[in-house]
This record gives C-alpha cells, structure tokens and sequence, in this order.
C-alpha cells in the first residue's frame, strides 16, 4: 500500500448518496460542515436507540407528512441546526425517510473523505486487544501517511490471521487463505 490510497476518488452512487452528497454541499455552501455532522450523529445516534422513532421513519403505514411532523417535533426537541430540519423535511417529503440511516452514512463517509481521513475495514479470526489494534493502526498509519480509522469485525470461520480492507485495497493474510491456496498450488504439482 501507498499514501496513493488516500487520495483515491469517492464514489457516491444511489439515492442515499445523491442525497448525502447534497446536504454536504449545503454544509459547505453554508461553511457550517462541523455543526451539520454534529447533528447528523445526534439523529444516528436518535434512531439507534429508539425503536419507535426508527419504527416510524421505516412503517410505510404513516404517510410522508405524518412523518414529517414527527421528525420536524424530534429535530425541535434535539435543537438540531435548521438546515438538518430543512434538509430531513425534504427528505420526509419525498417518502424517503426509510433510507435516513444510509444517507447518515453516506454523508459521514463524504465528510471523512473531505477531511482526508481513511477508514479501514478489519475482520479477524479473533477479536484484537488493545495492544494489538494500537500496533496494527500505527502500521496502517505509515502505510497511508495519515490516522487511520478502524472498524474491526471477528469472523471466526478465518481460523487465525485477518482480512484489511483500505480503500481499495485488501490484504488478505488469513489462515483459511493461506490454506486454500496451499491447496491450490498442491492440485497443481499432481
């Protein structure tokens, strides 16, 4: 891997990313980027802990303007800026409050990726102490040249090793890899 990995272009595809990618203008246009993100992660954080309120943005029973008010009353109660309330209003009015989770996702990743921060995608075949994920960062960090976020996940089907997704990159040093092709380079030699 290269410090090439950070400058490598953002896809934005899908409606979360369309509507993503036009609140971060706003955001921008409005030089308020910090404040938006602030209170796009106090609405993740919102939907994450209420089943009700989540419940409501997916139940296609509650039509576009019931939801809208109910979402205009939590983004009051929240005091969250009033470009996010324009913004979720246009959202509920468009009948796509059932995707708010994605856009929220889409827009984080937009904002890391306008801030120059790299994420990495960590799964391994058992979960990393302390130690080891602080080692395994300052790796990833003189790989790529600046801090590196990481998510780890355990899959235990790997036996031993890991899987590190960068960018567009994988490194793929698992046990059940190393194995495979072990197999493979065997059913070539007979």
């Amino acid at each position: 891997m290269s410090p090439d990995i950070v400058a490598e272009n953002l896809t934005i595809t899908g409606l979360a990313g369309r509507y993503a990618i036009a609140l971060f203008e706003l955001g921008a246009e409005a030089n308020n980027l910090e404040k938006i993100a602030q209170d796009m992660a106090t609405l993740s954080l919102l939907l994450g802990t209420s089943a009700d309120l989540k419940g409501l943005t997916l139940n296609p029973v509650f039509s576009s303007e019931e939801k809208g008010r109910a979402m205009a009353a939590v983004i009051k109660a929240a005091e969250l800026d009033q470009l996010v309330a324009n913004f979720i209003g246009v959202v509920a009015k468009n009948g796509r409050l059932d995707r708010l989770e994605n856009i929220i996702s889409e827009f984080e990743r937009i904002l890391a990726h306008h801030n120059g921060e790299v994420s990495a995608s960590v799964v391994s075949a058992h979960g990393l102490t302390d130690a080891q994920l602080d080692s395994l960062k300052d790796k990833l960090k003189s790989m790529v040249g600046s801090e590196v976020t990481v998510d780890t996940d355990v899959d235990e089907n790997l036996l031993g090793g890991m899987v590190v997704k960068i960018g567009s990159r994988m490194i793929d040093s698992s046990l059940k890899t190393k194995l495979a092709n072990l197999e493979e380079s065997m059913k070539e030699v007979g």
